[in-house]
This record gives structure tokens, sequence and C-alpha cells, in this order.
């Protein structure tokens, strides 16, 4: 399980630097399905493997279980959590398309300039060009990009109780487990820019239809994956 940028996580640190990587490291056991949904996540084992201790070990599982990746369970201890069902998936996202077209429109409402100058900025993080491989190390920062291309816009919203209801779903990393392509970059960076170019034009109805063809594109490019 070990690998030689596993083992690099030794050098000098501070402790939430350790933790931080230990936790990314497990993290990408997990999307990456090196650990299968449902596998023992064993501490003394990853430990050894990561050359760490038990404590960044314990500390990063707690934080997976957070985002429920991993499902903490009496006398067994720690598993990989199942990936989405197909009842949980189409829960996600009707969920999503009751409240982000919604949020969207919203936004567009309230947008002002640095509203939009936030928009463009997050727009121009997202990675068009494919990734080198198809390993969650490849594709992090595109992820990372569409979970905060979609919180801020429940943030320009301005209901936190709703921004905090989508936040607590973690749904871009569950579908991210689910399937990623290498043209997913260039195919979503059209639909956030449709997106954004209605929030920033404070349309509300044109920034609510995008965000809905976004999410109902995103579904039907996720459903085949679903098992």
């Amino acid at each position: 399980m070990a690998t030689g940028g596993e083992r690099a996580l030794v050098g000098p640190a501070t402790r939430q630097i350790l933790t931080d990587s230990v936790y990314d490291a497990v993290k990408a056991l997990i999307m990456d399905d090196v650990v299968r949904p449902g596998a023992k996540l064993n501490m003394d084992a990853l430990a050894r493997d990561l050359a760490v201790s038990q404590t960044p070990i314990r500390e990063a599982l707690a934080r997976l279980e957070s985002e429920r990746l991993v499902v903490k369970e009496p006398l067994r201890g720690y598993t990989s959590a199942p990936l989405l069902s197909a009842t949980a998936f189409a829960d996600l996202y009707d969920f999503r398309l009751h409240l982000e077209p919604w949020a969207a429109g919203r936004a567009a409402e309230r947008i002002g300039p640095a509203g939009r100058a936030a928009l463009a900025a997050e727009l121009a993080t997202c990675t068009v060009e494919p990734p080198a491989g198809a390993g969650y190390a490849d594709y992090k920062a595109f992820a990372s990009h569409d979970a905060r291309f979609h919180d801020l816009v429940m943030r320009l919203a301005g209901n936190q109780t709703a921004r905090a209801a989508l936040a607590d779903t973690h749904c871009h990393l569950h579908i991210f487990r689910l399937f990623y392509s290498s043209d997913t970059g260039a195919t979503v960076h059209t639909e956030h820019a449709d997106v954004v170019a209605a929030i920033a034009a404070a349309d509300p109805p044109s920034a609510t239809a995008a965000m809905r063809a976004h999410l109902e594109a995103a579904r039907d490019r996720l459903r085949p994956y679903v098992r």
C-alpha cells in the first residue's frame, strides 16, 4: 500500500502538516478504490505503511468520517463507506435540484461588483486541460474547484442555512468517487461559465435555468456509473 510519495510524509513538518498529509494519503486510497467500499481500515497497517504514529491516522479517519467517506462501527473500527446507491444518488440530485437553482437565482438578485469578481476568480481556477492521469491526485484540484464554485453560489445567495445544508452532503467527494473522465473539466467549465454569466448579468431566471441545466447534465453523466 505504501509508495515512495507516502514515505516522504515522515520529513520534518508541523503536526498539522503531518495530519493533513496523512489525511490526503488515506483519502486518496479510498477515492482511488485501493481500499474497496466496505473494506476495513486497519490503523496499525496504515501507520506502518505511511511511517507515522497512530495519532495522525486516528485524526485523519475522524475527518474522513465527518465527510462520510469512512464509517466507524462498534467492535469493528473504521471501514470504507459504500458508494452512493441508486436511491441515495437520486435523493442527492433531487435535493440539489431543489436548492441550487433557487440559490443561483437568488445570487443573481443580490449580485454586486465583489460577487462578480469572486465568481470570475473562481471560474479561472477551473482546470480545462485533461489531467495526466485518472487518479485522485490528478483531478483533486478540479474537484476542489467544483466544490468551491457551488459553495460560492450558495454564499452569494445569502442563506447560511441553505449553504450549510449543501456543504453537509459532501456531495462532490461522493460524486467524484463514482466517476471521473479526462474531458470532465472542459465540459464543467462551459456549464459553470453559463451560470457565472447569468448571475453576473443579474438575470435570476437565466441563472436558475443555467444551474438547473448544469445539475441535470451532471446527473445524466453520472447515472450510468451508479451501481
